[in-house]
C-alpha cells in the first residue's frame, strides 16, 4: 500500500515539476542544513530549508524550516505545521523562541553574530516540525508578480493547504504519519481554517491525502466578542484594577467593551480609569518589566479589536529603542543581525535578492482580516471527532485566557474530565479541563503572550503527553 503511494506521489510530482518548468518562475527547491553560522559544530538534528511555490503561477514562494525529529524512531513520529502569529511573524519566532531544537545566547551584542545553543525542551524531541514563513511576505517568503500581492485569512489558509500538499508530494515518507496543524495568537484564525481545508480536501477525494489527526492553538486569537470583553474580569481578577472600579464598569458599561456609545460618559470614563490603572503593563506577560520591541509588531489582536480596551505597547518605528539587556525582548533584538548576515542567508538557502531586510515581524502587509470568529470552524472540526489542544498561559493579558475558556464553553460540549492541576516534576503547570469534543484545555501557570516563550519545560510536558495521548 505505501509503495503505492509512493508510486502515485512521484508522477504527481513529475507533472508537478514539468509545468513549473514550462515557466521562467522558481520552481519548489529543499535543501539539507548541516551547519549553522553562530552555532559550534554540526547540527544535532536533521534541518531542511526551501520553498514551495503555491497560489495562480506559483508567484507566491513560502519559505519554510523543516526539523526531523530526533528521536529513536523519527519515522513514526507525528509530522506538525507550525504557524506563527501576526499574521506577520516570521517562523523563526516559534523556531527561536519556543518550540525549536536552537535558542539565541542573549548576551550584549558587540558587532559579532548572535550565537546559538540546543533547546533542551524542543518539540521536536517527539515530534517532525514544518516551521512556514506565512502568509506571503512574512520572513523569507516573497512574490515574484510584478503587481506585488494581497493576502489576507482565506488566501493565506488555502496557500497553506496548497503548500502542505506540494510538501508532502516530495516528501512522501512521511505521508503516512499522523499530521497535526498548530500554531499560536493569531494563528487561532488560520489553523481551524487550514484543518478543516484538509478535511474537506480528504472527503473529496483530493490527490494527496493528508492523515490529519487534530490541531493545537496557543494563547488564540479566536473571537472579538469575547477576547475584548474578558479583559476587564482578568484585569480585576489579577489585582490590576479596583472591585469599585470593576463593579462600576460592569454596570456602566454592560459588560460589553467593543463598541461603546459615545454618549455614554459615565462608561468613558471608567474606561479611563482602567486605562490608568494598566498604563505600564506588559500585555504580554503582566508580570514582567515592560520593554520596548525590537522590531515592529503586527497587527496581532488590533484587527478586531480597535476599538478593545487593548493598548498595544509596540512601535512601527523600523528602528525602535534597544531593550534593556536584562528584558525578554532582547533577543527579538539579536534576531535581525542573525538573520541578515550574509553567511546565515547562504546556510539556510534563501535565494538572493528576494528580501532586501529580513524582520521578525512585519506590520504593513497588504493583509486582509476576514475572519470575524473562528469558532464556526471549531465546531465544524468537533463535528467530524478531531482532538485538539488549546493552551493559554495564565498571565497573557493580550488574549487572557478566560476569554478562550469562554469560547470553549460556548461550544456546548459537556464536561468529561473536570478542571485539576496537571504536574511537572512534583509543581504545579497549570490546570485543565476536557470535554466531550475530544479538546483538551490548559492553562499553562506564569505562562505569558505566548505560553512556550516563557515556560518552555511545562510546555513540554504538556505537548508530550498530549500528544502521546495521555492525560496531562
Amino acid at each position: 500500500m505505501r509503495a503505492e503511494k509512493l508510486l502515485v506521489c512521484f508522477y504527481i510530482m513529475l507533472l508537478i515539476r514539468i509545468q513549473s518548468w514550462s515557466s521562467l518562475l522558481p520552481i519548489s527547491y529543499s535543501a539539507t542544513v548541516r551547519y549553522l553560522p553562530g552555532f559550534q559544530g554540526p547540527l544535532p538534528f536533521e534541518m531542511e530549508t526551501g520553498y514551495v511555490g503555491v497560489g495562480e503561477s506559483e508567484y507566491v514562494q513560502l519559505f519554510y524550516y523543516f526539523i526531523k525529529s530526533s528521536s529513536e524512531n523519527p519515522e513514526e513520529d507525528p509530522l506538525l505545521l507550525w504557524l506563527t502569529g501576526g499574521p506577520g511573524c516570521s517562523a523563526l519566532s516559534g523556531l527561536l523562541y519556543e518550540i525549536g531544537p536552537l535558542h539565541f545566547v542573549v548576551k550584549e551584542y558587540n558587532g559579532s553574530l548572535p550565537n546559538l545553543v540546543v533547546n533542551i525542551q524542543s518539540w521536536t524531541q517527539m515530534a517532525s516540525i514544518i516551521f512556514v514563513d506565512s502568509p506571503v511576505g512574512t520572513g523569507f517568503s516573497y512574490s515574484t508578480s510584478s503587481q506585488g500581492y494581497q493576502t489576507g485569512d482565506f488566501k493565506a489558509s488555502k496557500d497553506l493547504y496548497q503548500f502542505l500538499t506540494k510538501w508532502m508530494i516530495d516528501h512522501p515518507e512521511f505521508l503516512e504519519n499522523h499530521f497535526y496543524v498548530a500554531g499560536d495568537s493569531y494563528s487561532g484564525k488560520i489553523v481551524p481554517l487550514v484543518a478543516k481545508e484538509i478535511s474537506d480536501g480528504n472527503e473529496a477525494g483530493s490527490e494527496l491525502f493528508i492523515n490529519l489527526k487534530g490541531y493545537i492553538l496557543g494563547n488564540p486569537v479566536t473571537d472579538p466578542v469575547f477576547d475584548s470583553n474578558k479583559l476587564v474580569p482578568f484585569a480585576h481578577g489579577m489585582g490590576l484594577i479596583s472591585n469599585e472600579l470593576y463593579e462600576s464598569l460592569k454596570r456602566s458599561c454592560g459588560e460589553n467593551y467593543i463598541q461603546i456609545d459615545p454618549s455614554n460618559v459615565q462608561c468613558l470614563k471608567d474606561i479611563q480609569s482602567y486605562d490608568q490603572c494598566i498604563l505600564g503593563i506588559n500585555s504580554a506577560q503582566i508580570l514582567e518589566p515592560l520593554c520596548p520591541f525590537a522590531s515592529p509588531k503586527p497587527q496581532e489582536v488590533v484587527g478586531d479589536r480597535r476599538r478593545s480596551l487593548i493598548r498595544q505597547n509596540y512601535t512601527d518605528d523600523p528602528q525602535p529603542p534597544i531593550p534593556a539587556l536584562g528584558c525578554r525582548t532582547y533577543a527579538y533584538y539579536l534576531a535581525p543581525f542573525w538573520a541578515n548576515d550574509d553567511s546565515v542567508r547562504k546556510a539556510l538557502h534563501i535565494r538572493q535578492g528576494t528580501i532586501d531586510k529580513w524582520q521578525r515581524c512585519r506590520n504593513m502587509l497588504p493583509y486582509s482580516y476576514e475572519i470575524h470568529s473562528s469558532i464556526q470552524y471549531h465546531l465544524y472540526l468537533s463535528e467530524k471527532g478531531y482532538p485538539s489542544l488549546i493552551y493559554s498561559g495564565d498571565h497573557d493579558m493580550l488574549v487572557p485566557f478566560l476569554a478562550t475558556e469562554a469560547w470553549i464553553k460556548s461550544l456546548n460540549y459537556s464536561i468529561i474530565n473536570e478542571w485539576r492541576s496537571w504536574i511537572v516534576e512534583g509543581q504545579i503547570g497549570g490546570y485543565t479541563r476536557t470535554y466531550a469534543n475530544h479538546m483538551t484545555f490548559a492553562t499553562v501557570k506564569g505562562g505569558g503572550h505566548t505560553a512556550p516563550e516563557y515556560k518552555p519545560k511545562e510546555c513540554f510536558a504538556m505537548f508530550k503527553r498530549w500528544i502521546s495521548k495521555q492525560p496531562l
